[in-house]
Formats: C-alpha cells, sequence, structure tokens
C-alpha cells in the first residue's frame, strides 16, 4: 500500500510555468501524465531504482533526472525516499501574463530541452558544480513558495529560467542522441548538436554551411551524416522540425502559420502534409489525442525493450 509521509505542496496557481511538490514516499503509484514538457527530480534522500522505457538506473541522494511527459517511467523505492517534483507546464505558454519575461524564449528553451533529451534512464547532470547549482535553486523555490507564494512569481520565474540554462548546458556537454552502437566519432554529436540548436535557422542548416562549420567537402557531409546516423541529413532535419511542431501543438497557442513560418515550412498545407507523411496522423487528430509520437523513443514498450 502506497504510504505518503510528507504532505505534497502546489504553489504559484496564477499563470505558473511550473508546479513543485516535496514528497517522501514508501512505494511508488504511477501518476497521471499530462501534456507538459516534462519533470525534474531531486532526490533528497533515499534509494532505489529508476526505470525509463524499460531500462534500468540506481538512484541515491542527489540524484537529478528528468522524467519525460509519457507514461513509461517509474520508481522502485528500497529505502524511503524523499522526492522533489519540478514540473514544467503548458500554463505558462498558453495564458497571457504580466511577467517580465520573453514567453518565446523561455518556451524556446523548454522545447530544445524536450526534443533533445532522449529519455534515457540515469542522472541528467554531469557536472558536480551544476548539481550544486541546481540544489540551490530548488531549495530556494521551495522556501519563496513557502513563504510568500504568489508575490514570488516574478522571482520564481527567473530562478527556473536560470536551471533550464543549466539544463541545457548539460544536454548540449553529453551524448543524449540515439547513434548506432560503438559509434566513437564526436564529431557526428557536435553536428547533431550544431543541427538541433539551429532547427529554427534554415540557411544554417544547408549542406554548404554545414561543411564549411565542420570542415568537409559539402558532397562528403551528407554521406557521412547517412553513414554515422543511419538516416539522411534531410529526413533527420524534419523529423527535429517535427518534433517541436508536436511540442507547439499541444503546449502552446502558436497557429499553423507561425508554426509553418517559424520552422521553415513553405505554408500550412506543406506543413500539414509533411506532418501527416511521418507520423501517419492528421495535425487535428495529433491534437485530440493529446500524445507525443515523434518524440516517443522507439523502446517506449516492453517488447522493444533494449
Amino acid at each position: 500500500m502506497n504510504h505518503l509521509l510528507v504532505t505534497k505542496m502546489q504553489v504559484l496557481e496564477a499563470y505558473k510555468p511550473f508546479e513543485i511538490q516535496e514528497v517522501e514516499l514508501t512505494n511508488w503509484k504511477q501518476r497521471p501524465v499530462k501534456n507538459n514538457f516534462f519533470e525534474l527530480v531531486l532526490i533528497k534522500d533515499g534509494k532505489g531504482t529508476q526505470c525509463i522505457n524499460y531500462s534500468y538506473y540506481a538512484y541515491s541522494k542527489d540524484s537529478i533526472f528528468l522524467l519525460p511527459p509519457l507514461k513509461c517511467h517509474s520508481f522502485t523505492i528500497e529505502k524511503p525516499t524523499k522526492f522533489v517534483f519540478l514540473k514544467f507546464t503548458d500554463s505558462f505558454f498558453k495564458n497571457a501574463n504580466k511577467l517580465a519575461i520573453d514567453r518565446n524564449e523561455w518556451f524556446k528553451e523548454a522545447s530544445y530541452i524536450l526534443s533533445n533529451y532522449n529519455q534515457l534512464p540515469g542522472d541528467i547532470i554531469k557536472n558536480e558544480l551544476d548539481r550544486d547549482y541546481l540544489e540551490k535553486l530548488i531549495d530556494m523555490i521551495l522556501q519563496e513558495s513557502r513563504n510568500y507564494g504568489e508575490q514570488s512569481i516574478n522571482l520564481v520565474t527567473s530562478l527556473m529560467t536560470c536551471i533550464l540554462e543549466i539544463l541545457i548546458r548539460n544536454i548540449k556537454n553529453s551524448s543524449y542522441f540515439e547513434l548506432p552502437k560503438n559509434n566513437s566519432d564526436d564529431r557526428i554529436t557536435k553536428m547533431l548538436t550544431y543541427i538541433n540548436s539551429n532547427i529554427d535557422k534554415t540557411e544554417l542548416l544547408k549542406v554548404e554551411n554545414l561543411a564549411d562549420v565542420f570542415m568537409m567537402s559539402p558532397t562528403y557531409v551528407s554521406e557521412y551524416f547517412k553513414k554515422q546516423v543511419n538516416m539522411s541529413l534531410r529526413e533527420y532535419i524534419i523529423k527535429a522540425k517535427l518534433k517541436l511542431v508536436e511540442i507547439r501543438l499541444l503546449n502552446s497557442d502558436y497557429t499553423l502559420t507561425q508554426i509553418a513560418d517559424d520552422l521553415g515550412f513553405t505554408d500550412v498545407s506543406h506543413l500539414s502534409k509533411t506532418f501527416k507523411r511521418y507520423t501517419g496522423s492528421s495535425i487535428r487528430d495529433f491534437k485530440t489525442k493529446g500524445e507525443y509520437m515523434l518524440l516517443k523513443r522507439a523502446s517506449c514498450s516492453p517488447t522493444a525493450s533494449a
């Protein structure tokens, strides 16, 4: 039987870009999955195993994870565990607000994390100084929410922006890309990072520019990319863009025209046809279902377990 030792806390109800909870559990109970970006999870104390996509990773005090907005994740608790869940929600991006912050830039950064973090098990933080920063930032958010409530919205949103920057730094400095096994060429990781960092800048994604940046001949770029990734450069770029389309469709009030313009599609018709070709679903049906498709890893089922 699940036993909740510490009452959960929910804070900043008005236009909040996140929800924060601090709980201590002896058993894990699957929670409902909503359309949010992801959850940052800090283990304050305890011991057990994290499972994502049927892959497992041991956790202990000070572990920091990202949980995807998918159902295939859980924790097996061996020793009573104190969790802090920091959930990035869509309400901040779907509602008008008076916060002194660039909402589009905030959304872009959160989208970068979700589209490039591949829901692999394990600690998201590779740098111990960054781990210390995150723990301090999370503690500040908890203290602010306890003591000041809605008066804290601007300050806490700024703290959340710092958290986003730290997460992005760690993702860019680690290999979260799905590459063939035994791939030891770090140039492809740098190329993939470059492509995904500039996915909305069509000119920078052209073969000629990639050749200049990575000191290859234009004729070799496409051949090299396909050999390393087992996918053509063109297909990879399209799928990377469509992952961002999925995020915008489910987590923002962007119009289809804005999405098409921002991501380099000719028009809404081109976007709709491309989306249907690669996902097998119309944009309307996708929004009705409300579940990511391209953003899921292939191993998101027991039969596809690695």
